[in-house]
């Protein structure tokens, strides 16, 4: 029996963050890794990087834009979930970053999307 996932939102919000990447040329290779160290939305490959994507989504901006929710702690933690993935995936690209997909969805609608590169 299929589990329904923790949080429609938030599984919605990355299946549209994978579109939107798709369609700028990124390659897909995982989703939702786990470590000791932290959680990684979506990891995919983009011009010789191995990238680490955070996906944030607001339903309005009533707290803010949604990349504004990506910390400087949590910036940490992604980076060394990504470098800590790339160790166990040795074949990938060596050059890593961090970008974030900001998405504002109203009535099941993006009305605005972006790729951030982080670093």
């Amino acid at each position: 029996m299929l589990q329904k996932p923790r949080n429609d939102f938030g599984y919605s919000s990355e299946n549209l963050a994978v579109n939107l990447l798709v369609s700028k040329g990124y390659k897909i290779i995982d989703r939702n890794f786990h470590s000791r160290f932290g959680e990684i939305d979506i990891i995919a490959e983009k011009d010789g990087y191995l990238v680490f994507v955070e996906v944030k989504a607001r339903h309005s901006l009533k707290f803010g834009l949604p990349e504004e929710a990506v910390t400087p702690s949590k910036l940490f933690k992604i980076r060394k979930t990504g470098e800590y993935y790339s160790i166990l995936h040795p074949n990938l690209p060596k050059k890593l970053r961090i970008d974030v997909v900001a998405l504002i969805i109203e009535d099941n609608e993006v009305i605005s999307s972006k790729i951030i590169i982080v670093d």
